[in-house]
């Protein structure tokens, strides 16, 4: 799912949608993490992403301790994060 896909689901409206959709999940991102659980907002990607989440999804997951700090290793661990949040959900 888009972030695009996430604020039309979510109904929200201009101006700044993405920023609205952004700070919802870095929200959802520290609730993930103080519950020990992977990080449903790693199932949003950009649409200029090449399939990956924005850049701010990677720097907030660093900030968080769930990341490393080495960016060439973002997405090794994102992949990893998805496929948590898929298996949490049931859909291995």
């Amino acid at each position: 799912m888009t972030y695009h896909q996430v604020a039309e689901t979510l109904g929200l409206q201009s101006p700044r949608i993405i920023q609205q959709v952004a700070l919802a999940l870095e929200e959802t991102m520290r609730e993930d993490a103080e519950a020990e659980q992977p990080f449903m907002a790693a199932l949003v990607v950009s649409r200029q992403g090449q399939g990956l989440p924005a850049r701010g999804f990677f720097d907030h997951a660093v900030a968080l301790g769930r990341f490393p700090e080495e960016p060439a290793r973002h997405i090794e661990a994102w992949r990893g994060e998805y496929r948590h949040v898929l298996a949490a959900r049931g859909n291995h």
